[in-house]
């Protein structure tokens, strides 16, 4: 445990867990209905909880002083909230679908670096579910659980995301990624198969905010999109389209609204070759996707920015990095590149002292595995 403020966890009677998640490829395509390829990480948000006879919902943090004190009754009223929004608006969307929340003591503990790209909203959101479904004795399971989430992060929270975040965090499987379809919520766990190879999770340190940078207008940008090739294509979504028919069709489109989409397209299918590359054991390929990956997000969909690039393409540079890219929304946040197991440590020492030589301070590095996603413990 980390943080500030230190309590006896043997006074809960629950700890209820989710965790934060990477995502191997397949970026701002979950809001498009393409497939993504997450797997959730040992990075978690820890919920330790117990009833208190109450009609009042009490939060407090190990990493923050600050105590907060919702009304169950009024729990449509908390969107402003500084902290505890997220537990305010996973409680409402759980009791609006009509389950029965139950006044509690909850105390948060998250190991998810904040601002990072690796989905501490959606650790929040669905283990705060999580947990007040393990009072209630009410039954949900983990796919309703993710769905309610994104709910909580995109009507409550105001940020208008996907559904991976959440899916992940709360149906991860140990030692597996999952190549989710987004449209349909059909999921493939997949084992993950480095060989003499791991996955290096990289912090740029520059903190990012969803609601207040630029997510919510690429979305829209990829609607745009959208709705122009309707007029032409039978498709749903922007990842109904296969490549000959975007190719076909982009004549329609122009400037941004035509780049999104190029992105949108082209990432679907690397995420289909990824999946075989990670289950033939094609690393070299694998590596070769994420850092077309990454170049997309870079030229088409304009969501690195200085710091992600200099960290990415400081990793590429390392001779035992087979690729590397952004992962989350961007403005900000992690990379993850595939790097030889026994050369990690002068990989790190490498990217660091080239980033800090250019951006002026040092990356962070996570040690962290793929993990579980929803875990319950009885503490007493």
């Amino acid at each position: 445990m980390f943080g500030v403020i230190m309590f006896d966890s043997k006074d809960y009677q629950y700890k209820v867990s989710a965790s934060g998640r990477i995502n191997i490829i397949g970026e701002h395509v979950d809001y498009c209905g393409g497939k993504v390829f997450p797997a959730a990480i040992s990075l978690k948000n820890n919920v330790y909880v117990r009833p208190n006879g109450t009609d009042k919902i009490n939060i407090s943090w190990t990493t923050l002083k600050d105590k907060v004190t919702l009304d169950i009754n009024k729990l449509g009223e908390y969107k402003s909230l500084k902290y505890g929004n997220y537990q305010a608006g996973s409680a409402y969307v759980l009791q609006q679908a009509g389950f029965k929340i139950t006044g509690c003591d909850m105390v948060h503990d998250c190991t998810v670096p904040f601002g990072s790209g690796l989905s501490s909203s959606a650790a929040i959101e669905v283990s705060t579910i999580a947990a007040l479904l393990q009072l209630s004795g009410e039954k949900l399971s983990k796919p309703e659980i993710a769905k309610l989430a994104q709910k909580a992060e995109s009507e409550y929270a105001g940020v208008n995301c996907g559904i991976m975040d959440q899916y992940a965090s709360a149906c991860g499987k140990l030692h597996h990624a999952m190549v989710l379809d987004c449209k349909t919520l059909e999921c493939e766990y997949v084992p993950i198969n480095l060989n003499n190879y791991s996955l290096v999770i990289a912090n740029c340190n520059k903190p990012h905010n969803l609601v207040e940078s630029k997510y919510n207008e690429r979305r829209s940008e990829t609607e745009t999109a959208l709705q122009i090739l309707k007029q032409r294509f039978d498709m749903t979504c922007l990842a109904d389209l296969s490549i000959n028919d975007f190719e076909e069709g982009k004549l329609l489109l122009s400037g941004k609204i035509k780049d999104r989409a190029e992105h949108v397209v082209y990432e679907c299918t690397r995420v289909n070759s990824a999946k075989e590359a990670m289950i033939s054991g094609d690393l070299k390929k694998l590596g070769e996707l994420l850092n077309m990956s990454h170049a997309s997000l870079k030229n088409l969909y304009e969501v690195t920015g200085k710091e992600l690039d200099v960290l990415q393409e400081a990793e590429v540079s390392h001779d035992y990095c087979l690729g590397a890219r952004m992962i989350g929304a961007g403005f900000g946040g992690c990379t993850i590149a595939i790097v030889e197991s026994s050369k990690i440590d002068s990989f790190k020492k490498s990217v660091a002292e080239r980033y800090e030589n250019i951006i002026g301070y040092k990356p962070s590095f996570y040690d962290a595995f793929i993990d579980d996603g929803i875990t319950v413990k009885e503490l007493s």
